[in-house]
């Protein structure tokens, strides 16, 4: 793997742990950061791969357009496209008034994330 690429994952496990954390956390957790890292730790993850497989990228939070440059790589992307939509929501709209994310709006997004990080680990040739 790339030495990028492997910087990728590093970022995108600390995205990881840290919406565990948060989720986890017994005292004031923090739905609504436990999202945005969900939503990092998969958008990083994705640019780990487009890394992997040498194909640009603009800088973007929109996990939409980098599926879109996955698709042709590998097509079974597309499978996550539900999954991606509901985690692009917190890359910025839960980080500001207005909206804020419960237990179980974290929880979903901790496991959308999740298919993401397996999928890319598999890609990459990761463990699980």
């Amino acid at each position: 793997m790339k030495p990028i690429a492997k910087e990728w994952v590093g970022k995108a496990e600390a995205d990881q742990l840290s919406a565990l954390r948060e989720f986890r956390a017994r005292k004031a957790p923090n739905f609504d950061d436990a999202c945005f890292h969900a939503q990092q730790c998969a958008e990083k993850y994705m640019k780990a791969l487009l890394q992997h497989l040498n194909i640009r990228f603009a800088k973007t939070h929109n996990l939409i357009d980098l599926l879109e440059l996955l698709l042709p790589a590998d097509s079974t992307w597309e499978l996550l496209r539900p999954s991606l939509l509901r985690l692009n929501l917190f890359s910025v709209a839960y980080r500001y008034p207005g909206r804020s994310a419960d237990r179980p709006v974290a929880r979903d997004a901790l496991a959308q994330a999740k298919l993401v990080r397996a999928k890319a680990r598999e890609a990459l040739k990761l463990p699980k």
